[in-house]
């Protein structure tokens, strides 16, 4: 505990010396939502397609939250807080998205939230690849990523489902510890919308 907190403290040494570096690249963060409308609310859209694109739009309120955004960064560098500010001490992807070798993820983040030091955590913490970067796209563009198998780890519709309803780390989202905001609604609810969204079609915004 001693030498963990020793960590701690010399990260927030690190974060406060770069501080400055940090403030003016801060990336502005959407609106965030904070709650999910039933799937029952749907039912009534006939329209196929339509109703597949008004899916996709809730399960957008999750996807395009801090909590996802900030472990799907544009580039190297995850971002964090709600204000999806770069992370700071500054760390990059790395092999794995595990970070760079001598400043690796798990140096900091463990298997659960410390929230003594608001440092979150999960056995599974890591980046997402490059090629699942989310931040700065429109919510069509994403929807389409996610459907792409060259770009969402080779996932089936079926495996997406279960990624996104039963991943644990995915589930860390609506409960991040600390100060940070919790994404919208339950895991639960966020995975009947998206299976509800692929039985429909999987249909993408424009």
């Amino acid at each position: 505990m001693i030498a963990r907190l020793a960590i701690v403290a010399a990260l927030a040494a690190l974060a406060a010396t770069g501080a400055s570096i940090a403030a003016d690249k801060d990336v502005a963060a959407p609106p965030m939502a904070t709650s999910l409308r039933p799937l029952a609310d749907f039912a009534d859209i006939k329209d196929r397609k339509a109703r597949s694109l008004a899916l996709f739009a809730e399960v957008g309120k999750v996807i395009q939250h801090p909590r996802c955004l900030n472990c799907h960064p544009a580039g190297e560098r995850p971002t964090q807080t709600d204000a999806m500010r770069p992370h700071m001490p500054l760390v990059v992807r790395g092999d794995g998205g595990m970070g760079a070798t001598g400043l690796r993820c798990m140096t900091c983040h463990h298997d659960k939230n410390f929230d003594p030091a608001g440092v979150p955590g999960n056995p599974k913490w890591l980046l997402a690849p490059e090629e699942m970067a989310w931040q700065g796209k429109s919510l069509g563009a994403i929807c389409a990523q996610i459907k792409d198998k060259s770009r969402n780890g080779g996932k089936s519709m079926a495996e997406l489902v279960h990624h996104m309803a039963e991943d644990e780390l995915v589930g860390w989202g609506w409960n991040p510890g600390a100060k940070r905001t919790p994404a919208p609604g339950t895991q639960a609810e966020f995975g009947a919308l998206f299976k509800a969204w692929a039985d429909s079609g999987g249909y993408c915004p424009a």
